[in-house]
C-alpha cells in the first residue's frame, strides 16, 4: 500500500493540489496546453500532426512534453545527489523554480516563468519514490482514478475490503486545486504563482519536519 499513513497521505494530497493549482494557470496561460498533463500534450500533439499542421504553436505540445521530462531528470538528479530528506530536496527544487517564476512574472518575463512550472511539476514527481521507481505519482491522475475503480469494485464483489480513500482523496486534491488555481488567476494573473509558491514552501516544511516514512 503506498499511503501507509496519513503523513504519507497528507503530503501527497498536498502536491496533488500543487499540480492542479499550476496546471490550471498553465492551462489558461498557454491557451488550452498543461504544464502537468503530458498525456493531454501528447494527444494535442498527435491531433496536430495527423492534420498535417506543423506550425509553432501546431508543435507547442512538443516543446512542454520535452521541459517536463527535462524536470524529471532535474529532480531525479537532486533526489539522487542528496545524503538525507530526498524528498525534501526535490521539494525545494520546485519550490525554488516557482518562487523564481512568481518574481519573473513580476517583471513581465511570463514566457520563462511558465518553463519554470513547467520544470517544477517534472521535477515534483520524485517526492515520491521507491526502489528507484515513482510510488505516487501527484500530476497525472488516470493511474489513480483505475485503482479506485478496482478498489471499489472489489468491495462490492466481495473480494475483501480495500482502501479506497486515499486514491479518492488523491483526485479531489488536485480538483480542489485546479479550481483554486482558475479563480485566483482571473483575480490576480500570473501574479498567483505567489500562491504556488506559498503552497510549495508549506509542503517543504512539512516533508523537513514529518518525512514520508518506509523509504519514500
Amino acid at each position: 500500500m503506498i499511503f501507509e499513513n496519513k503523513t504519507n497521505l497528507a503530503l501527497a494530497v498536498g502536491l496533488a493540489a500543487l499540480a492542479g493549482f499550476t496546471d490550471a494557470v498553465g492551462f489558461r496561460t498557454l491557451g488550452g496546453f498543461f504544464v502537468s498533463f503530458m498525456t493531454g500534450n501528447s494527444t494535442r500533439l498527435a491531433v496536430n500532426l495527423a492534420e498535417l499542421d506543423l506550425t509553432a504553436l501546431a508543435l507547442l505540445p512538443l516543446g512542454i512534453i520535452a521541459l517536463f521530462v527535462c524536470g524529471v531528470m532535474a529532480g531525479a538528479v537532486v533526489r539522487g545527489r542528496s545524503p538525507a530528506r530526498k524528498g525534501a530536496a526535490v521539494m525545494g527544487l520546485v519550490a525554488a523554480c516557482l518562487i523564481t517564476a512568481a518574481t519573473l512574472s513580476a517583471f513581465g518575463q511570463d514566457t520563462v516563468a511558465v518553463i519554470l512550472l513547467i520544470l517544477a511539476m517534472g521535477a515534483s514527481n520524485n517526492v515520491f519514490v521507491r526502489e528507484g521507481e515513482v510510488s505516487i505519482g501527484v500530476t497525472y491522475m488516470t493511474g489513480t482514478l483505475v485503482k479506485l475503480g478496482q478498489r471499489l469494485a472489489s468491495g462490492f464483489a466481495g473480494g475483501g475490503a480495500k482502501p479506497w480513500f486515499p486514491y479518492l482523496a488523491l483526485w479531489l486534491g488536485l480538483i480542489a486545486g485546479a479550481v483554486a488555481g482558475s479563480y485566483s488567476y482571473t483575480l490576480l494573473g500570473l501574479a498567483c504563482l505567489w500562491i504556488a509558491s506559498g503552497l510549495a514552501c508549506t509542503l517543504l516544511l512539512s516533508l523537513l519536519y514529518h518525512p514520508p516514512l518506509r523509504g519514500h
